[in-house]
């Protein structure tokens, strides 16, 4: 008794394997119900042909087996023919007429050859061979007839005269005499060696029918119902609590749980039904993971879809897709449907494809439906990188919305706390007291999945150092993801181009440093602290399509002074200004395409946005009159003020930077030889080349 399991070891397991059936059966479920009706039809159609075949072949079988049980039962009757296992070759063969039974009552009988094999299973065919008077009758008897034939062969006079020799062991000429036999008379088969073939073939059918079906739902739900799956509660691994900072943005989704657990209570107070959501901000800012997790705080099933993947191919392939997964929704009647990159269906209908429109036009009626009871229990998270500032939303989208939730990029103690959040999963693999300022200030403007990337890739690039992960493997994770991967090859063949390039970045370097080096007094500890430049690289940059580079921290300032547009101007112009120094106009290079791009989007921000230089502060973008916000006809007015500030900034640069000649001579030399230079080496070659 010891070794049998006890019921509360069984219990677990059992329990498990039913959670597992429901699981598959809800799943099922859920890929019936976003099927169209011809598909509907098939595969009720073929639900109710596998059994239907299945008992037919049963039934024919059963049928038959009675008949190879009256035969068995015969041959244990008989006993005169017993060890005779051959067939009287020496008389002729005719076909017998009339009933088998009548001929036996009327003629004398030497010997009855009952000649038999199984049909698939247990099932018998049989040929009798009557011999009388010199000739052997042959007849092919009917069910009801061998039945008849077995009951009376116990009494009859010819019951001792039998003799059953199986098929198999006939010699070549029995055999083929019978076979000749099936030939000439195969109308006249018995109906259960006629039903032989159908109970196969039914039963194959059936089988066949079961396998198709599997194989058909199988290919189904791992295919094209992929991405249209519910994810159960206890699949969300993490909790809510497990997100760094956000407290705001913790706090809104609280709200939302509330309102949900609390229904009753807030429709009290005029409130009902506000599960409407949208979820709106940057890229990696933790929208997916935290519907995730309010997911799993209620207890409610999930679906994911994107909403830039609604779009099929087909005409309505859009609003169809939509229709199913409200399908689903509506037949699980608790749950929580998550439409992710969802801006293209916020932008005014209109002026787009038509397809687009009625995509966003079956949204806004699936957005209303939480008004009837029937859908009230759902909600609908819609989320997007819509930014209110630069795009027009679409009014009747908007108001389909009762809880709108802005995610933001993480500040700076919240970077601090996500990467010691994701260092300390880690732990034994990085190294004590690491000083994770400066990677905090240089990741300022990254999404917490960005911060997420920089701590695997240091953890790659220890992994195949074979050493602990420190502040130095982290920054050059972080100028992994924040520039890309960088070779020297490309450039080192190319000594004018590495010149030029040298000559350029030192360029941006020098004009950010004086205006530095005037804020701090000459406090090179101060201006080390206080520099955005982190590294000047000649290194060959893919991902710009740049031969060379300088990394440097995002601004943290929010608001931009007059003084601070103009620094960033010329900063970005120093690049051009110091080629023309060192190579005249002609040799200035396409290098300062970027940089002159920028210069002009700064300048008509200055002038056409924010009104400077100009008596009247009016910002003429804001007439544009397409939906994304970006007609931007320059005034001759605004052209012309832009192309004096510029003309005037670029002398101001060229004439800093011309005092500075000999200094960018020997730097430029130090770049070439090191190939890269960091913030802490540049200021040292400057403050050797000044004292000497």
């Amino acid at each position: 008794m010891s070794d049998l399991p006890k019921p509360s070891d069984a219990a677990p397991a059992t329990a498990g394997l039913w959670r597992t059936i429901k699981k598959a059966v809800r799943r099922l479920q859920d890929w019936f119900v976003i099927q169209s009706l011809v598909v509907k039809l098939m595969v009720l159609a073929i639900t109710i042909l596998i059994p239907a075949t299945g008992i037919y072949s049963f039934a024919l079988f059963e049928k038959q087996s009675v008949v190879a049980e009256q035969v068995k039962r015969m041959a244990v009757v008989g006993n005169a023919g017993d060890g005779v296992w051959m067939l009287n070759d020496k008389l002729p063969v005719v076909f017998g007429t009339g009933s088998l039974l009548s001929f036996l009552e009327a003629n004398p009988v030497e010997r009855i050859s009952v000649i038999y094999k199984p049909l698939l299973w247990d099932v018998s065919e049989r040929t009798f061979l009557i011999e009388s008077r010199g000739t052997q009758y042959a007849y092919y008897p009917s069910d009801l007839e061998t039945r008849i034939f077995a009951d009376k062969a116990v009494t009859a006079l010819w019951g001792g005269k039998l003799v059953f020799i199986p098929r198999d062991e006939l010699d070549a000429k029995g055999l083929e005499l019978i076979e000749r036999l099936d030939q000439r008379f195969s109308g006249a088969r018995p109906q259960s060696a006629k039903d032989g073939w159908k109970a196969g073939v039914s039963g194959v059918l059936s089988i066949a029918l079961t396998l198709s079906l599997l194989a058909f739902l199988y290919f189904q739900l791992k295919g094209q119902f992929k991405s249209l799956k519910f994810i159960e509660p206890a699949q969300v691994h993490g909790s809510i609590e497990e997100l760094v900072g956000m407290d705001d943005i913790k706090a809104e989704v609280a709200q939302i749980k509330d309102q949900y657990q609390r229904r009753a209570a807030y429709a009290e107070y005029g409130i009902s039904k506000p599960f409407n959501v949208m979820f709106s901000g940057p890229a990696g800012t933790g929208k997916t993971r935290l519907a995730s997790y309010l997911a799993k705080e209620l207890r409610l099933p999930i679906l994911f879809h994107s909403a830039a993947n609604l779009e099929t191919g087909y005409v309505a392939g859009g609003s169809n897709t939509l229709s199913r997964i409200m399908a689903m929704a509506k037949r699980r009647k608790h749950c929580i449907v998550f439409l992710d990159e969802a801006q293209d269906l916020f932008m005014k209908r209109g002026g787009r494809r038509k397809f687009d429109d009625d995509t966003a036009n079956t949204l806004l009626s699936v957005l209303d439906g939480v008004r009837s009871r029937n859908d009230a229990e759902i909600i609908w998270i819609v989320a997007s990188n819509f930014n209110s500032e630069s795009m027009r939303m679409d009014e009747a989208m908007l108001r389909r919305f009762q809880m709108k939730v802005d995610f933001r990029l993480p500040n700076r103690d919240e970077r601090l706390a996500i990467f010691g959040h994701y260092l300390a999963q880690r732990a034994n693999k990085v190294l004590p007291d690491l000083d994770l300022r400066h990677l905090v200030e240089v990741t300022e403007g990254r999404s917490p999945a960005d911060l997420e990337t920089i701590v695997n890739q240091a953890g790659i690039t220890a992994v195949q150092a074979g050493e602990m992960i420190g502040a130095d493997t982290l920054m050059k994770a972080a100028e992994r993801m924040l520039v890309g991967n960088v070779n020297s090859d490309t450039t080192q063949a190319r000594e004018r181009d590495r010149r030029i390039i040298a000559v350029h970045e030192w360029g941006h370097f020098l004009v950010d440093l004086e205006l530095e080096r005037h804020l701090a007094d000459a406090d090179w500890d101060q201006i080390l602290a206080e520099m955005k430049t982190i590294k000047i690289s000649l290194k060959a940059n893919p991902r710009n399509n740049a031969l060379g580079f300088v990394f440097h921290k995002q601004g943290a300032n929010l608001l931009k002074t007059k003084g601070d547009i103009e620094h960033d101007v010329r900063v970005l112009l120093g690049g051009m200004a110091n080629e023309e120094l060192f190579f005249g106009e002609e040799g200035t290079t396409n290098g300062a395409h970027n940089d002159i791009t920028r210069v002009t989007q700064l300048l008509h921000y200055a002038v056409g946005e924010m009104g400077m230089y100009r008596n009247t502060r009016l910002n003429f973008s804001a007439l544009a009159t397409d939906s994304q916000g970006g007609g931007r006809e320059v005034d001759e007015e605004t052209r012309r003020i832009m192309e004096a500030q510029s003309e005037r900034l670029y002398g101001e640069c060229k004439a800093q930077l011309a005092r500075l000649k000999p200094l960018t001579e020997h730097l430029v030399g130090k770049l070439l030889e090191a190939g890269e230079m960091s913030l802490s080496e540049a200021l040292f070659e400057i403050r050797c080349f000044e004292a000497a």
